[in-house]
């Protein structure tokens, strides 16, 4: 108001001569009149300090934050999600739309009602609990990730993501904080690629990166549909596939920060004796499926020099594939063969047929993509090589995402002002945050698992390190909901 009054006398000719005898008894300490741009100055002063007061005050507010977290609590929810398991606990398997995974949507919703939150849905799956700020017209920030669960898996992965966030969202409640904008917990659909081949259904319906005619022609292993999956479950019903997908989709600005809370999924942060990873990018994977065919025939009568081995062909790629990521000498290049099948798998019978399935991963798209450029060659090169038939199919190719620099100095100021020890990383998994990404500026926090297992019923994190990673998450969300003049990037432009 200062900077306006002043700034209409002072371009007016005939008020300049009135503002300098009114501000003799404002901005004086002498009665001469001043030029008239002193007091445009000056109440630009009075309003450039009173933003800073302003930000000073809310700041000090956040870290005055008292952030109360049970670790009883978050134990008691990841144990009883545990038991909503088609394997017996502490192996862990929960399929996309399967009964455990609709209970354990459930038990979700509950949890989120429970705590205050305004629950809704979307047309695939997604849950979000919402918490009310200031001004609900605002886009809000989000925190979640998955409760799905591969086969004998173990109770963390995913699941510390989703109860964190509830439990973050009932800690800033429970404080008296009254964020600027809203806050929300979030489940995913179907972060584990498990029963239709691809990961990440869920946020890649959000963030607009997945087709409707690549969800119609995937099948699982019994031949469901994914529609019809879906409708299973009391998804989609009376939709297509295509209305699904509208539905789930939010636009850019649609979302005004994501974190993701997750176990690191590997050692350094136990080895390190840290307590929170502060992750600046998130590497992505590229796949591809190799099919293999030779003669085949009985393992005695078929001599060596006619055998045009399928099984042989599979297993020296498995080498290369090892050798293409050690050739690009950088530790975030990684490559697996994670599936080899032979047929028709009989101890006496030459293999005629082999079918692998290789994953390529790292944070720098283009050396992530020439290795399985080298991979295909090496596999084609040593079946021409074996005189055996190869056919293949890139799976896919997703793009890498670093973080953005505001959410991980966010993230880090949260750490500090908690005074929990950390360290900068990378996220060399696959996360729903790879997709956030895409439409909203995102980072995560990791904390330490015993022994870096993970994907495995062993898989464990102690109570008083998710309750660190909790309270650097609420401190986190509380950041970005009331900072001013945060630049809304994103890692990757939509397609």
């Amino acid at each position: 108001i200062l900077f306006f009054f002043f700034f209409f006398f002072s371009i007016n000719p005939l008020g300049k001569h009135g503002l300098n005898l009114i501000c003799m008894g404002v901005l004086r300490p002498c009665s001469r009149c001043r030029p008239w741009w002193v007091p445009l100055i000056a109440s630009s002063i009075l309003v450039l300090c009173f933003i800073q007061a302003r930000a000073d005050e809310t700041q000090q507010l956040l870290g005055d934050l008292e952030l109360e977290v049970n670790p009883a609590d978050i134990v008691a929810q990841i144990e009883r999600l545990g038991h909503l398991s088609d394997t017996t606990p502490p192996s862990i398997t929960r399929i996309l739309y399967s009964k455990n995974d609709v209970r354990a949507r459930e038990f979700v919703k509950r949890l989120m009602t429970d705590a205050g939150l305004t629950v809704r849905e979307d047309a695939v799956g997604n849950i979000f609990g919402r918490l009310e700020g200031e001004d609900d017209t605002l886009a809000p920030v989000v925190s979640g990730s998955h409760t799905d669960a591969i086969p004998q898996s173990g109770k963390y992965d995913g699941v510390l993501g989703v109860l964190g966030a509830i439990e973050a969202l009932k800690a800033i409640k429970r404080s008296g904080f009254k964020p600027k904008r809203p806050l929300e917990a979030l489940m995913f659909t179907s972060e584990e690629p498990t029963r239709f081949g691809l990961s990440c259904i869920g946020s890649r319906a959000m963030c607009g990166r997945l087709e409707a005619s690549k969800l119609d022609s995937l099948r699982d292993s019994n031949g469901t549909s994914f529609l019809d999956a879906a409708r299973s479950a009391n998804y989609g019903q009376g939709l297509s596939t295509q209305e699904m997908l509208d539905r789930a989709f939010v636009p850019k600005g649609g979302i005004h920060a994501f974190v993701e809370l997750h176990i690191e999924q590997g050692p350094l942060l136990e080895q390190k004796e840290l307590q929170v990873g502060v992750v600046t990018a998130i590497a992505a994977p590229a796949s591809v499926t190799m099919d293999f065919k030779g003669n085949g025939g009985h393992a005695g009568a078929l001599l060596m020099p006619y055998r045009k081995d399928a099984g042989l062909v599979a297993a020296e790629l498995a080498l290369s594939v090892e050798g293409a990521a050690l050739g690009t000498k950088v530790i975030d290049t990684v490559a697996t063969m994670g599936v080899l099948e032979v047929y028709p798998g009989a101890v006496n019978s030459v293999p005629r047929q082999a079918h692998v399935e290789i994953d390529v991963r790292d944070i720098d798209e283009q050396r992530r993509d020439s290795v399985l450029d080298d991979i295909i060659s090496f596999a084609q090169q040593i079946a021409k090589r074996r005189d055996v038939e190869m056919e293949y199919k890139v799976i896919n190719q997703d793009p890498p995402a670093p973080c953005a620099a505001h959410v991980v100095d966010a993230v880090q100021e949260a750490a500090d002002d908690l005074g929990l020890s950390s360290m900068k990383m990378v996220s060399r998994a696959y996360h729903d945050a790879l997709f956030m990404a895409q439409i909203a500026p995102t980072g995560m926090i990791f904390i330490p698992c015993k022994g870096g297992v993970s994907h495995r019923p062993d898989e464990f994190s102690k109570p008083e390190d998710m309750v660190n990673g909790i309270k650097a998450l609420a401190l986190t969300m509380a950041k970005l909901a009331n900072a001013s003049g945060m630049d809304d990037e994103t890692c990757d432009e939509k397609e």
